[in-house]
């Protein structure tokens, strides 16, 4: 079976090499093989080489006509199968006559799983998550710890170098939905653990990948993509938060004509890897300094740990919510670095500011979206076990009924918004900011707000750690403050329709 199955994949039009690498994997070669397995017993070789875009002749007494749903090659959730208007698990497989299963163009494929690799993604990261992320992530809070070897293990499957092409050892399949995918994914379980995902991945490697010259890339993107180098992205300082530009550390030239090294002086705080023990900066991190006499001449520079002067000045303890996450404060005190480790231009840096802050926000939006499903799935499990008032669950009450029926619309109307941006964003391309402020925006208070209901309906449980929800909710405060407040959502939407004028019309 294992070798037709093979076969097929590797004549489908469908096919591609990024695809045949994640089978080779043995959690994502199992999981194609047990849901296909069960087509192929019922529905012979038609059935698995249709869900992997070729038609083959029938071998079983069976005449069975399977079309997969729009983009699904592994559908998601895990268990999810093909389309069907029968109980096809109940199907005789004796009976000779037809069973028609009806094409089915479902807005989850359309939407969230676009591509068999998007569903693949999804499938496999489900399955990691639950195995390897969902059973650490309440301990890790607790402790407030990084868990690096948790972090190892998602390298494994090639997704923190996602976006980054396979010429400088990434997976190269990331477009901006296998982005919004695994950010979702991840937070169902641990949205602490996915921040410092974020910044790795988008913040610092994504950034690289995009904005460095080859050069750069060649030095650092392998060891990025593989967790050998964990770092992050230092922009904010002690009075320049959403006020970037404001910033006062400071890179000087050893010769303004002709630099050969710079001399960066300040301080960098709220740095999210900004330090993975406690005791050292993490392993390396790209840094924006200001760099002429205009506001906007900003510079991007690769500083690595233990370069002379850089140095860890405190990690940033009882935070309200994403513990497992470490932030710190960061330390330039005379650091000199090479002119090799400037990023994009000399003052032109604002530019790579703006490109990567639509995918963080993007990240961050998806984010919020794992944390309203993971809630909505906690909230609606304990309604349907919880007896009270002589009734057998919560369901039978009309304030319940809201707060799930509300939940549930505001959740399905961000996760639409989410991915309907992620399809329009173009991760090399900037000018998406309208989308990229609004996703966040909206995304980010349904997340807190859906947390809050969770809480409510479970009452004194939902306010206590051992039902995840309570920190589900302290998670998503930062999402209303972290890469961009509401209120700089606010300005700069506000300011992007002003210039769209009213001759445009919204689409």
């Amino acid at each position: 079976f294992q070798i037709k199955l093979w076969g097929f994949c590797r004549s489908s039009h469908h096919k591609s090499e990024r695809l045949i690498t994640m089978m080779r994997s043995s959690s994502s070669q199992m999981l194609l093989l047990r849901q296909c397995r069960r087509q192929f017993q019922r529905g012979g070789t038609t059935a698995v080489a249709t869900s992997l875009g070729r038609r083959t002749a029938a071998t079983t007494t069976t005449s069975t006509t399977i079309i997969p749903k729009q983009g699904a090659l592994v559908s998601a959730p895990l268990r999810a199968g093909f389309a069907t208007v029968a109980d096809h698990d109940n199907h005789d497989d004796n009976d000779t006559t037809t069973t028609s299963i009806l094409p089915t163009t479902s807005m989850n494929d359309l939407l969230f799983n676009p591509t068999p690799e998007h569903a693949a993604l999804r499938s496999v990261l489900q399955d990691f998550v639950a195995d390897r992320v969902e059973p650490q992530a309440i301990a890790y809070n607790e402790r407030e710890e990084f868990n690096i070897d948790l972090f190892g293990e998602l390298a494994g499957l090639g997704v923190v170098g996602l976006t980054v092409p396979e010429q400088y050892g990434g997976s190269g399949l990331g477009d901006a939905t296998a982005v919004a995918i695994l950010h979702e994914e991840l937070s169902y379980s641990d949205p602490a653990f996915c921040l410092s995902y974020l910044a790795h991945s988008l913040l610092l490697t994504h950034n690289l990948a995009i904005n460095g010259n080859d050069a750069q890339r060649q030095k650092y993107l392998p060891a990025c993509s593989t967790a050998e180098l964990i770092g992050g992205m230092a922009m904010s300082e002690p009075n320049a938060g959403t006020d970037v530009l404001g910033m006062q550390t400071t890179a000087t030239p050893d010769n303004e004509q002709h630099p050969t090294q710079w001399t960066l002086q300040g301080t960098k705080l709220w740095i999210t890897n900004g330090t993975l023990d406690g005791q050292t900066t993490g392993g390396l991190f790209l840094v924006y300094a200001k760099t002429g006499p205009q506001r906007t001449d900003v510079t991007l520079f690769l500083v690595e740990k233990d370069t002379p002067g850089f140095s860890l000045g405190q990690q940033i303890k009882q935070k309200l919510g994403m513990r497992a996450s470490p932030t710190a404060e960061l330390v330039l005190d005379n650091v000199v670095v090479p002119h090799a480790n400037v990023v994009g231009p000399v003052n032109g840096a604002t530019l790579c500011m703006m490109r990567n802050l639509e995918i963080e926000r993007l990240g961050l939006a998806a984010m919020a979206i794992g944390i309203a499903r993971r809630c909505l799935d906690d909230m609606k499990a304990y309604a349907g076990d919880r007896a009270a008032f002589g009734q057998r669950n919560l369901y039978r009450f009309g304030q319940v009924q809201q707060l799930l029926a509300e939940s549930y619309a505001n959740y399905r109307a961000g996760k639409a918004y989410v991915y309907g941006t992620a399809r329009a964003l173009d991760l090399h391309s900037t000018g998406n900011t309208l989308d990229a402020d609004g996703v966040k925006l909206y995304s980010a208070t349904m997340a807190k707000q859906v947390a809050d209901a969770a809480i409510q309906v479970l009452g004194g449980n939902g306010y206590v750690g051992e039902y995840n929800v309570e920190r589900l909710w302290r998670d998503a405060k930062l999402l209303e403050i972290g890469g961009g407040t509401n209120q700089s959502h606010h300005k700069n939407m506000a300011r992007d329709l002003e210039k769209m004028g009213a001759a445009t019309k919204l689409e």
